[in-house]
């Protein structure tokens, strides 16, 4: 049995959305150290406020401000914070149900050890020294000694320069395990070939393989090599550059069904204009040194497949 491939794996972009008026004045209502939250038809504040009703789905518009003090209704305690995380020293994740509103914000609480932290516990908002308009204006929240309360107030929620938008980074960090058919190809890849297994029953082969057959649902062992050869049986053309991909737009990535292999898998075009790439058109691999999977694929020269003989892979 060959050891067991594994490899670190991030998924990383930003991901940006714009604003209805609600958390417009919610973001920007942060950055003025000003908290709102939204009334429902039924009198209730909710923090964070929404565009709609949870229950009657009726839509909310009336902003109210609410204390930036708080009482804990439920914690846990993160003793290793991880990257990117509010703080970098141990902390509780909490919900506060903020005075004058009626649920409860999640967030962090800076205190020295769980012991420290209760349900019921009194707290208030920690600002950040630098606001942009984000959650993380909030700072995080610490405790405060304090019994009072206050009720919330009614808010227009206009401000100077409001925020629109904002860009939140997406990022996925974990390690990868390829199983048994899986490792089986990126072995072969590093060989510059490209393997499939077959299915025993309806004699498929599926590339990248996958252990066993979709379609029947029995396992796959025998392996087949397929290509290197293909036919382009679907593709797109990309118009936006990708951060720290260094290739000039616009580019065509394609499906490419290999010849041999009844599952069409993707990979980029290249030694032919944009617009010149095609269904049907035939294509081969470009390697370069050291990689384990081709760069591109370019044009054989061949004639374009017959689309009878790749309809079935669309």
């Amino acid at each position: 049995m060959p050891d067991a491939l594994s490899a670190p794996l991030v998924v990383e972009f930003p991901f940006t959305r714009s604003l209805g008026p609600v958390q417009s004045a919610f973001l920007t209502g942060l950055r003025e150290r000003t908290v709102l939250g939204v009334r429902t038809g039924d009198g209730r504040v909710l923090v964070p406020p929404v565009e709609y009703d949870p229950v009657t789905a009726e839509e909310l518009r009336e902003l109210a401000q609410v204390a930036t003090t708080g009482t804990v209704t439920t914690w846990a305690w993160n003793p290793a914070p991880r990257r990117d995380q509010p703080l970098a020293t141990p902390f509780a994740w909490v919900l506060v149900k903020l005075d004058g509103a009626d649920t409860a914000l999640l967030h962090v609480l800076d205190a020295p050890g769980p012991e420290a932290v209760y349900t019921g516990m009194r707290v208030r908002i920690r600002w950040a020294p630098r606001r942009t308009g984000a959650i993380t204006d909030i700072a995080c929240f610490e405790p405060y000694e304090s019994e009072e309360t206050a009720e919330s107030t009614p808010h227009s929620g206009e401000f100077a320069d409001p925020v629109t938008g904002i860009v939140t980074p997406a990022r996925l960090d974990y390690t990868y395990t390829p199983g048994r058919a899986q490792s089986a190809y990126l072995n072969a890849l590093s060989e510059q070939r490209t393997v499939g297994e077959r299915c025993p029953s309806c004699r498929k082969v599926y590339v990248p393989p996958r252990g066993a057959c979709p379609t029947c649902g029995v396992a796959t062992a025998e392996q087949v090599e397929v290509g290197p050869r293909g036919t382009v049986t679907t593709y797109c053309i990309v118009n936006i550059k990708a951060k720290n991909l260094d290739i000039e737009v616009p580019y065509v990535y394609a499906h490419i069904a290999l010849d041999g292999a009844d599952l069409a898998l993707h990979g980029r075009i290249g030694g032919i204009p944009y617009d010149q790439v095609r269904m049907g058109l035939r294509v081969e691999p470009v390697w370069t040194e050291g990689a384990r999977h081709p760069d591109h694929y370019r044009p054989t020269g061949e004639p374009d497949a017959d689309y009878d003989a790749y309809k079935e892979l669309l």
